[in-house]
């Protein structure tokens, strides 16, 4: 897998410590030319420091890489835009763009405030969203491009006090869905990695450091970013575990009539009924699901 990732560029945010840093790690040992963005902020998102991603930068370059930091934020697109553009100038091609940054602002939905829902949603989706569109023109042109959102089981399950990250984090599977479909022509793949790990982010969660190291969900990046890659993939890891997620359609049923509400009630175990659900390819195949079924009703083809 190393001689694939030679000569590759990447940008890789939120990467002064935890995840980030573990994959520009990882990635600089394969040979790749990494951007270390931080903007070195506190969980919350408050305050700025380069120290952490220079901190990165020197570990890859002691190793023998090349790196080089970043401090932009990435709610800020200008800000962005000039972080690719100095990589290009720098190095001339983004191969991979490793969407990572994040920060919390836990309460429950009752306690919490519009703005910490906004900014929240502000950093994880449009910061991720600020990146890609920075990236995109560049990957198409190349024909080639890897990137990875970072979901999360709180986006993809739900979590107590966590409203504004888990809608932020399921965001960002639609954008992958999209971005997917959208860049297969130009061999863009687009994946999620829904990482559990014992970071800054997670301390308070009571993990278990020892078996949840955050180096352990890396090999799992590493394989979303490269030539290999699958994509429209939601791979979740931690602790060495790796598995998939799905969003998948059941077979359903067709209900209409005066009393369609009330079957729908009653008939909503056979709604529910997972055997033989499927993996749509494009939301429009849900539309056309319907169709058919509803043409099959009337006796048609």
């Amino acid at each position: 897998m190393t001689d694939g990732f030679k000569g590759q560029v990447a940008i890789v945010t939120g990467a002064g410590g935890g995840l980030g840093r573990e994959h520009a790690l990882a990635l600089a040992a394969r040979g790749v030319k990494v951007v270390v963005n931080d903007l070195g902020g506190a969980r919350d998102g408050s305050g700025a420091s380069q120290s952490a991603a220079e901190a990165v930068v020197a570990e890859i370059v002691s190793a023998g890489g090349e790196a080089m930091t970043s401090g932009a934020s990435v709610t800020d697109f200008e800000a962005v835009s000039r972080m690719v553009a100095e990589t290009m100038e720098r190095w001339g091609r983004i191969d991979i763009l490793v969407n990572n940054a994040g920060i919390l602002r836990d309460k429950s939905f009752a306690k919490m405030e519009l703005d910490d829902f906004r900014l929240v949603v502000d950093v994880h989706l449009m910061g991720a969203v600020n990146c890609t569109k920075a990236v995109w023109e560049i990957m198409r042109s190349q024909n080639y491009g890897r990137i990875v959102m970072t979901t999360s089981s709180s986006g993809l399950f739900g979590n107590f006090g966590q409203s504004n990250y888990g809608a932020a984090k399921m965001a960002l599977v639609g954008l992958m869905q999209t971005l997917s479909i959208e860049g297969a022509k130009n061999d863009i793949r687009v994946n999620c990695l829904a990482p559990t790990a014992y970071t800054r982010m997670t301390e308070d969660l009571g993990l278990p450091l020892d078996a949840l190291e955050a180096r352990l969900v890396t090999p799992g990046l590493v394989h979303l970013v490269s030539p290999d890659a699958p994509t429209r993939c939601i791979l979740t890891a931690g602790g060495g575990g790796f598995e998939r997620a799905y969003v998948t359609l059941t077979q359903g049923d067709f209900i209409v009539g005066d009393d369609a509400a009330e079957q729908v009630a009653a008939r909503f175990d056979k709604i529910s009924d997972r055997e033989e659900e499927i993996i749509p390819e494009m939301g429009a195949a849900q539309a056309m699901i319907e169709l058919g079924k509803a043409q099959k009703a009337h006796g048609g083809s």
